[in-house]
């Protein structure tokens, strides 16, 4: 009798459609802690009863508009870094982290002209690749403040509670298709501007006139695009896991706020 007045009480004073988390019926478990000690204040011992029964943490310390503003405030700041970084001389060459290589079909190109004295062609080539890269970068920028800002709330509850690059592969999955597509111009453009363009016709000029050496052929321009946009996105984690991981590197309130809570 003492349960069904309590179950009474409960409906009128604090209507509320139960919920079953891990198989426990939170509604009951309300009921069994008033029944037993009505006087502790039934609203305070319901709070710490959800608290308990979810892990200890409650989903109103952070909104979804919070959690959504910290992550993308994370992907704001983390890409402004890694542009800065490697949109800058050097910023790809010296870096054995993302440092652009010839592509493997100019291997049997290397090989051949460096057995004649010309290898340092390929040097050159491989320095202008990377400077191609570097030059495209700033031009990402627009890119990723655009993805950003598409990111939904939905999105940023999974990518919050998942691995600390959950929303750099989150943003690379969906966000490289249109980023091959946008960076290919820029990248072309740079590559003429640095002299890569005229130093590859240089050297594949040079290999086609020795003697009985296969014919070769490469896309630079898709392998520049291909190779700096793995590299944004490499640093791009690191930066992600820095602010996650980090406190020093949570640089605006919300992401101490956000990711302080964690």
């Amino acid at each position: 009798m003492e349960v069904i007045m309590t179950q009474s009480i409960f409906s009128r004073s604090f209507p509320f459609r139960a919920i079953r988390i891990a198989g426990i019926s939170v509604a009951a478990l309300f009921v069994l802690s008033i029944s037993t000690d009505v006087g502790a204040g039934w609203l305070d011992k319901g709070q710490k009863l959800l608290q308990s029964v979810g892990g200890g943490e409650t989903h109103t310390e952070l909104s979804a508009a919070e959690i959504g503003a910290g992550l993308k405030d994370a992907l704001r700041v983390g890409s402004e870094n890694v542009i800065a970084r490697l949109g800058r001389v050097d910023g790809f060459n010296t870096d054995p982290a993302v440092h652009i290589p010839l592509p493997k079909q100019l291997k049997t190109v290397q090989s051949a002209l460096s057995k004649v004295g010309m290898s340092s062609m390929l040097e050159d080539l491989e320095l202008k690749l990377n400077r191609a890269a570097e030059a495209a970068t700033p031009k990402a920028k627009k890119l990723f403040k655009e993805a950003i800002a598409d990111m939904s709330f939905d999105d940023a509850r999974k990518i919050y509670n998942g691995p600390k690059d959950a929303a750099t592969r989150y943003f690379k999955g969906k966000m490289s298709p249109e980023l091959i597509k946008d960076m290919r111009p820029v990248v072309k453009n740079s590559l003429a501007n640095v002299g890569a363009v005229e130093s590859y016709d240089n050297v594949m000029t040079k290999y086609r006139s020795l003697p009985f050496v296969p014919d070769v052929k490469t896309n630079l321009t898709n392998y520049v695009v291909e190779k700096g946009i793995d590299g944004v996105f490499y640093y791009m984690a690191k930066e992600e896991a820095a602010i996650r991981e980090n406190p020093v590197k949570r640089t605006t309130e919300v992401l101490r706020k956000v990711f302080g809570s964690k």
